[in-house]
């Protein structure tokens, strides 16, 4: 069996995590090639009763997958989000059918942000940001830069964002951004 060689093209997903708020911000631009289909699309949303909040970079039925499965693992073990997300690491990885699927997820609740691979990684990013997709190391740059000197975490991931979309060509302005404050 090959390894995957996750080559996400087409959004920037952004987890910032600072003070009493955790936000995660992606951009709505769907590209299929060097053509964007759409604009607008949805790539960060609610699970859990709205407790958790998941943004999603690669194939979006993959994606919707991933979100159906967490959520079950979420009924399974409520209010442990890290235990919920390792249990469907292990099905990603170990299932044949999951096994197929092209997608990363970061999900994050009042106190943990995770990112989610088909590799079996469930990982916890140090200072606060992560970020995902094509034009997620732009995004994660300049997040990383803004955090010594903004308090506030939505305009921090909305600032990066905003960056990102300005150099990568497969990332747009229209941003949905979700927060949650503890």
């Amino acid at each position: 069996m090959s390894e995957k060689t996750p080559s996400w093209h087409g959004t920037t997903i952004l987890g910032v995590r600072k003070g009493n708020k955790v936000v995660v911000a992606g951009d709505g631009q769907v590209s299929l090639g060097q053509t964007v289909i759409k604009g607008n699309a949805r790539k960060v949303r609610r699970i859990g009763g709205g407790a958790i909040v998941a943004g999603f970079a690669g194939a979006t039925a993959d994606a919707f997958t991933l979100f159906e499965r967490l959520e079950a693992k979420l009924e399974r073990f409520p209010g442990q989000l890290t235990r919920a997300c390792v249990e469907l690491a292990k099905d990603w990885r170990t299932d044949r059918y999951l096994q197929k699927l092209e997608a990363m997820l970061i999900v994050a609740d009042a106190d943990t942000t995770l990112v989610l691979t088909g590799n079996g990684d469930v990982l916890e990013p140090d200072g606060g940001v992560t970020a995902i997709g094509s034009g997620g190391n732009f995004a994660l740059s300049a997040a990383r830069a803004m955090m010594p000197y903004e308090e506030d975490a939505e305009v921090i991931a909305r600032k990066a964002l905003a960056i990102a979309a300005d150099i990568c060509v497969y990332t747009n302005h229209n941003l949905t951004v979700e927060v949650i404050e503890s």
